[in-house]
């Protein structure tokens, strides 16, 4: 770590090239924060990039590697250039709205050697927060911070050390459930995962069912995650509680035929390396308030 007590900051970004004018205003409001960033990473995720600032490092990869594949590849290049101990990645549309956002996470980390994620608070321009995008299952007060258990894939910050032990993104999963897959190998390698609403990530709001694969991908995820992480017996509860929960919540009769193919997708195919958490990992997670059956 750089010197003792101040954790050096890298920025990883992801864009599809899509959005050059919100990522020049992520960009600038980086270049604002009281503390600086070490390095700053841009991958062009299948895509060209627009010219960039000074300092700012730019990847370009020929094809889409998914969120996973493409922040596994900032990583790769934050290790390369070196002089970082923590990754904030950040999605290509938000805005860091306060200066001092990595200086409070170079606290936090600086305080805490055991701290391994933590999870920003997203709200649109009006300061509202999706439900969703609350890291818990009492997610009525996103003010409310706290240890939990998953995280958001908008504005986190991840400890490089706790990647070096737990492994980085699950490449095979391209889309969605990657946060999960992360967090609770994190858990299982006795890291501490904190949602902190004072860190803000200014994002507009968004549906993930605006991606077309999003019921395939998520359904196929799901089953992948069970299989990878969680203990034999846990895996059918698991599984069966999520599809409860989605025959209830899904509307859409193509949505949920994509999701049944999506499923079985899962279940026929390898997700990765089979590496199930421990049952003390397990009861910590119930003592978080949510246990890996939902």
């Amino acid at each position: 770590m750089g010197h003792l007590g101040h954790p050096r900051m890298g920025i990883a970004i992801l864009t599809m090239g899509n959005r050059p004018v919100e990522l020049r205003a992520l960009l600038d409001s980086v270049a604002r924060q009281d503390l600086a960033a070490t390095r700053i990473v841009v991958v062009g995720n299948g895509s060209p990039l627009p010219e960039l600032p000074d300092g700012v490092h730019g990847v370009e990869l020929p094809e889409n590697l998914g969120v996973s594949g493409g922040r596994n590849v900032a990583i790769e290049e934050l290790r390369r250039l070196g002089d970082v101990d923590v990754v904030v990645d950040l999605d290509d549309d938000g805005l860091l709205v306060d200066t001092g956002v990595l200086s409070r996470l170079a606290r936090m980390y600086g305080e805490d050697p055991r701290l391994g994620i933590v999870a920003f608070r997203i709200a649109d321009e009006h300061g509202e927060t999706q439900r969703r995008h609350v890291p818990r299952l009492r997610a009525s007060d996103p003010l409310r911070g706290g240890e939990v258990t998953t995280f958001l894939g908008g504005g986190h910050a991840l400890s490089m050390q706790m990647l070096d032990e737990v492994g980085v993104w699950p490449d095979e999963f391209f889309f969605t459930h990657e946060e999960t897959d992360l967090a609770w190998r994190a858990l299982d390698g006795d890291w501490r995962i904190v949602y902190e609403p004072a860190l803000l990530l200014q994002h507009p709001k968004t549906s993930p069912a605006r991606h077309a694969v999003y019921y395939r991908m998520t359904a196929r995820n799901r089953v992948w995650l069970a299989k990878r992480n969680l203990p034999a017996p846990l895996v059918p509860a698991y599984l069966g509680t999520w599809t409860l929960l989605t025959l209830a919540r899904t509307r859409s009769g193509d949505g949920l035929r994509a999701w049944a193919g999506g499923f079985w997708e899962g279940v026929r195919t390898n997700g990765g390396p089979r590496r199930p958490m421990r049952w003390r990992t397990v009861a910590r997670m119930t003592r978080l308030g949510r246990p890996p059956v939902i």
